[in-house]
Order: C-alpha cells, then structure tokens, then sequence
C-alpha cells in the first residue's frame, strides 16, 4: 500500500472504480423537459433493438427493461409505452400489463437467478426520488441474502457480476 495524494485516509483497501457511474450522478441522458420530446430515455428505448436497449420482453403497452444503473444484478424495470408520470393516469389495460410484467419479472429473475427476495415499487414524483419524475416507472430489484456487504455499505460502490447484455439474455430466455 502506498500514500497517494487526495486519496482518503490511509488504510488497507484497494480502491474500487466505478467511473460509469459518474454519468448518472451528473444526470447525463436525463430528460431536459417533462414532454415526450424532451429526452426522455423511456421513449427512446422502444424504439431501440433489444439487445441495444437492455430490453428483456415487449408487451402491447409495457416493456421490462434493464437498468442502466443498477442496484442489484437484474434490476428490471416495467414502464408503459405510453408516456405518463403518475399512476393514476395509466389506463386499465396498462394497468393489467404492468402488474402481469411484474409477476412475470419476478418469476424470470427467481429462475435466472434465484433471487430470494425482492424489492418491487415506484418513486413518483422528484421528491419521492424519482430519477425521471415524467415517466412512470416501476422498479423491480431482486435480492439475495447477504447482498448489502461492506462495498455498498462502507465502500458506498455495488459490485455487479455480469455485464448488463449478458444479464438481459438470461433474463428474456427465462421469461415465461
């Protein structure tokens, strides 16, 4: 081990960097509106292939896709087609969809991974922390015992196991 200049305390870990992440933190692809046509990266997907958009399964008005940022292995969204910020306006049939590619996220990310649990849910709105407040997404984010170790607790970093393409081709081979 040696001193390096701006490092931190000394002490005895290597360090671990994650610079993909600096894209997120300064919100780079980030919708500069609430409108469509503003950037939003949940309207742009779609319109992608698959494997270019992490996208695992296509239904008539919602898709589960990878997420670009991680909190776990797997993390699966399931966002409409259409472009809505909030719950209450998705209509019955996105409703019905969205709930059906939950389950079915959930039943792809058990026999892929053998995930043990899961956290499933939605941030609406900015100050719920929503990263993109102006299209409604849910989160489903597997887990395993043990999965919140030392890196992302003490190291604040997430080690993931597998490039995301390589994730979503076991994902959308396991989708029921």
């Amino acid at each position: 081990m040696h001193d390096q200049a701006g490092a931190g305390a000394p002490d005895n870990f290597q360090r671990l960097w994650t610079p993909h992440r600096m894209a997120y933190i300064k919100g780079e692809n980030k919708p500069t509106g609430t409108g469509p046509g503003d950037g939003c990266p949940f309207d742009a997907i779609p319109k992608m292939s698959d494997e270019d958009g992490l996208i695992v399964k296509r239904g008539e008005t919602v898709y589960a896709v990878l997420n670009l940022y991680p909190y776990n292995s797997g993390h699966l969204m399931v966002v409409p087609y259409r472009h809505v910020s909030d719950y209450d306006e998705l209509d019955a049939a996105e409703v019905t969809e969205l709930g059906e590619f939950t389950q079915k996220s959930l039943r792809a990310l058990r026999k892929a991974s053998g995930a043990q649990g899961f956290n499933v849910g939605m941030n609406l709105g900015h100050v719920a922390g929503a990263g993109i407040a102006a299209h409604l997404h849910q989160h489903v984010v597997p887990r395993w015992g043990g999965d919140t170790n030392f890196m992302p607790v003490v190291a604040q970093t997430k080690v993931l196991p597998q490039l995301l393409h390589d994730t979503r081709q076991l994902l959308a081979d396991a989708w029921d």
